[in-house]
């Protein structure tokens, strides 16, 4: 029997039923036992996260469940998941990315472009606040979180005139309707991992860690492994205003990466290509030009 840590919402519990499903495939004999866990981010549903600990708090009790071995692995959105782990813990295990990109969701407007001036946008996202004000600075941003059918019912209220979601959640709540337009990377970097399933797990358990290698997606791996690079090059967490997405082509990781600059007072762009066999070299490449941006602006 292996027990499975996750956050109690609908989104993470089907996100586990996505990574059970993967499992029997390889091996139907498995039984599970799913352990719903709720966090300190869970429980703090109104607090400004860059003031109370930031995302890492969807983790915190999840890790402590590791570590005192009351669950064999955790289920997380790799968007949530820190740049560095606590010490004894991994991720050996990423699945397939599902649909990376930002969604723009409105009951009266069909894209960001049809809002009309003023209008009130929906998150709590820095990375997605910083984006927006650049492309459209007349907006107001008002802080929206919650669970994904919260805030389409706060969304349906009328609280604001848009808000911008995660293709992949909306997409695995089987909510695709609701989308209105994709942003794609020509409007909005995605966060970094965003769109990805990861599984978290002592480093020590050399048996979890071969079986979860079977569900493991190689070419996903590669491109979490060069965008939490950069992350890491930044000193960055998962509310610093930074984004980063990289595709493979070939034998190549392209990585396009965006860091919000207090000192500049606007986003700094870098990109970046190595090889598939040394990923993290594109996010630290990108970590380093835009830092020597940085720097020069210091007098």
């Amino acid at each position: 029997m292996l027990k499975i840590g996750t956050r109690s919402s609908k989104l993470a519990l089907t996100q586990t039923q996505i990574v059970i499903d993967l499992l029997k495939v390889v091996d139907p004999k498995l039984e599970f036992e799913v352990v719903p866990i709720v966090t300190t981010g869970d429980k703090l549903y109104d607090a400004n996260l860059a003031l109370v600990g930031g995302k890492g708090l969807f983790l915190k009790e999840l890790e402590e469940h590791l570590l005192a071995g009351k669950i064999d692995f955790a289920v997380h959105s790799l968007k949530d998941v820190p740049a560095f782990l606590p010490d004894s813990l991994t991720i050996s295990c990423f699945l397939e990315r599902e649909n990376p990109f930002d969604a723009f969701l409105s009951a009266k407007y069909k894209d960001l472009n049809s809002l009309p001036f003023g209008a009130k946008v929906g998150t709590s996202s820095s990375r997605r606040l910083v984006q927006l004000k650049s492309m459209r600075p007349d907006l107001e941003i008002v802080p929206f979180r919650g669970n994904v059918i919260t805030r389409l019912n706060k969304l349906q209220d009328g609280v604001v005139d848009a808000c911008i979601l995660a293709c992949a959640g909306l997409k695995r709540l089987g909510l695709e309707a609701e989308i209105k337009h994709v942003l794609y990377v020509d409007q909005m970097l995605p966060a970094v991992g965003q769109g990805v399933i990861c599984i978290e797990h002592m480093d020590n358990n050399k048996s979890l860690t071969d079986l979860l290698a079977q569900i493991n997606h190689r070419p996903t791996e590669i491109c979490a492994i060069a965008e939490r690079a950069f992350m890491k090059a930044m000193s960055g967490n998962c509310i610093t205003p930074l984004a980063a997405y990289a595709v493979i082509e070939g034998e190549t990781v392209n990585l396009r990466a965006m860091y919000y600059s207090d000192v500049k007072r606007e986003s700094i762009y870098s990109s970046s290509s190595t090889n598939i066999s040394q990923p993290a070299l594109a996010g630290e490449e990108c970590g380093i030009k835009i830092n020597n941006i940085i720097t020069n602006l210091v007098p």
